[in-house]
């Protein structure tokens, strides 16, 4: 068993208080490693070390310096990927061929905005004066916070720091206390990489770390990936600071399949998108909706599919659904769907907690699909964050539309059609932030993301999640030989 310091300023540090979390592996339900509450000094310590490292020239570091760093982290990145993906496999249950590639991934988002480091540039802007000359400039904030959730964290923070980091800013990192040791890890590439000690900060500990981070003076912008019902507490608290804030949260999300699709590719597309990761994905669908005369083919198909699913030790490559990330999370879901059969809901396929050889020491739940679901229906509003498919019946195009932005959510959403015209009519009048066609769960790093509604706002990723760690500068200049005296009336 390791235990984790955290890393402030190039250093590692232990302890600041006698209190250590402990972290369970989900297979085994053993302790595995342990990590630092940090202390209320330390938090101040890691901000004050990132300003420090801003102010020592990180911000006005030119760019192409930027890029050799953050191209000398992919590399390393890539050369240690298997053993990041070992550290989130052991901390939250998820199968070791997607975190692998996820680790990959990293590197992928590092290369793509190491590509952007000289290109931060502004715009000249024409103005109705002739002897007027404006531009723009575009800046860091200084030092930023963010925040990661359990599910994914290598991929999570791969979405914020590459972004963060090339823009100029420096960093403060929490990852859950669920799920620390990929990041920690993680901390051992940036110091490889080259890069100056209080540009990359880890502070870990529970809930109460992350309130002191988020209501801290100190950091110019935070982004932020977790529950809605944390979001606000985030918002909230940055808002008495006036802190911008990116928040990536939750999602309720489609997945639509019409009778004209591939049914094949469209019942694949729709199993990866509620059982891959054990449904602990925020853009899980997690509601489909299936057209009513091929609803009875879909329901049968996903039911024979799903029970064929391979569960076990989520280190194994033939592995294809771990166990969820925590025993609370495990209840969690069980809560939810014990709801569902109260409220009605047709129970087709499991149902309950997944036992047999290699599963009884781990928090395993068998893949559950409801058929018969009503929108209404808490199960199709409320997110479970687990293997828990509702499948709801449609008649026709409008009324799939009506029932996809039924919902308080607006993150993902997916489409199955061969007609071109109706994937371009319901891709414009879906209301979320993404939406896949004939496809779902894809990821690529020139690509926006980030949700609407109770999913969030602002975009991680692409030239969009670059410009989220950024802020714009005006500039007027006045060349012509004219005096522009206010007190002088003009005849």
């Amino acid at each position: 068993m390791t235990n984790y310091g955290i890393y402030i300023d190039g250093r590692w540090i232990e302890s600041g208080s006698d209190q250590r979390i402990p972290s369970r592996n989900p297979y085994t339900g053993q302790v595995w490693a342990t990590i630092t509450q940090a202390s209320a000094d330390q938090v101040d310590a890691a901000i004050a070390a990132a300003q420090r490292a801003f102010d020592a020239g990180w911000g006005a570091l030119p760019g192409v310096e930027r890029a050799k760093l953050l191209s000398r982290l992919a590399d390393l990145l890539d050369r240690n990927a298997e053993k990041l993906a070992v550290a989130d496999t052991t901390d939250n249950g998820k199968i070791i061929r997607e975190t692998t590639g996820q680790a990959r991934f990293a590197a992928r988002l590092c290369r793509f905005y190491a590509g952007y480091a000289d290109k931060i540039w502004g715009k000249t802007i024409p103005l109705d004066n002739p002897g007027m000359f404006d531009y723009t400039m575009r800046h860091p904030f200084g030092v930023v916070l963010l925040v990661t959730a359990w599910n994914s964290p290598i991929s999570l923070l791969a979405n914020k720091l590459p972004a963060a980091l090339v823009a100029g800013n420096c960093v403060v990192v929490k990852p859950s206390e669920h799920a620390s040791v990929s990041t920690l890890e993680f901390c051992r590439l940036v110091e490889e990489a080259g890069f100056p000690a209080g540009v990359f900060n880890v502070v870990t500990g529970d809930a109460e770390v992350g309130r002191r981070l988020v209501s801290a003076p100190g950091f110019g912008k935070i982004s932020f990936t977790g529950s809605p019902a944390v979001g606000r507490e985030v918002a909230a608290a940055a808002a008495r600071n006036l802190v911008p804030v990116s928040l990536e949260l939750g999602g309720k999300s489609p997945n639509i399949i019409f009778a004209d699709a591939d049914l094949k590719k469209a019942t694949v597309g729709a199993m990866s998108g509620i059982f891959g990761a054990s449904g602990q994905s925020c853009i899980a669908g997690s509601r489909l909706l299936v057209e009513r005369s091929v609803y009875d083919r879909v329901v049968e198909d996903l039911s024979q599919r799903s029970a064929a699913i391979r569960m076990g030790n989520p280190l194994d490559m033939a592995t294809e659904m771990g166990p969820v990330a925590n025993e609370a999370q495990l209840d969690r879901i069980l809560s939810s769907v014990a709801s569902a059969k109260r409220e009605g809901a047709r129970l087709v396929s499991g149902g309950g907690r997944a036992s047999g050889p290699g599963l009884d020491g781990g928090y395993f739940i068998q893949p559950t699909i409801f058929a018969d679901v009503d929108n209404g229906m808490k199960l199709a509003q409320h997110e479970i964050f687990g293997p828990v498919l509702a499948v709801i019946p449609f008649d026709e195009e409008a009324q799939a539309v009506a029932i996809a932005n039924a919902t308080s959510y607006g993150l993902a959403s997916g489409i199955w059609t061969r007609d071109l015209s109706r994937s371009l009519r319901v891709t414009r009048a879906i209301r979320a932030g993404t939406v896949w066609v004939n496809t779902y769960r894809m990821s690529a790093s020139q690509t926006p993301v980030g949700g609407i509604k109770e999913s969030g706002y602002g975009r991680e990723r692409g030239e969009e999640g670059l410009a989220e760690f950024m802020y714009s500068k005006n500039v007027m200049i006045d060349f012509s030989e004219d005096a522009r005296d206010p007190f002088t009336l003009k005849t």
